[in-house]
């Protein structure tokens, strides 16, 4: 039996880390440019929203089938019931 911990490592994952980057509120920590009536401060955070979500969709599409081993095509009823015969 394969010993999986569910991780799976992709250089996809770093992409994951840019939505991290709202959380360095000292490089948005102004109040221009203001944008209907918000500072920059609000409103870039408002913007981190969409890119976040952009970064999680891309990574999922890009590493959802890695690692995943692919069923056999018609497993027999015996292979099924392995378990059952001790």
């Amino acid at each position: 039996m394969a010993d999986r911990s569910g991780l799976r490592w992709s250089p996809w994952n770093l992409l994951l880390l840019v939505p991290l980057l709202m959380l360095v509120t000292p490089w948005f920590n102004s109040k221009e440019p203001v944008v209907w009536g918000m500072p920059f401060f609000y409103w870039s955070q408002f913007l981190w929203v969409p890119v976040g979500v952009v970064c999680v969709l891309v990574v999922y599409l890009k590493t959802r089938d890695d690692g995943v081993p692919a069923p056999d095509a018609d497993p027999q009823v015996d292979d099924l019931d392995e378990g059952a015969r001790r």
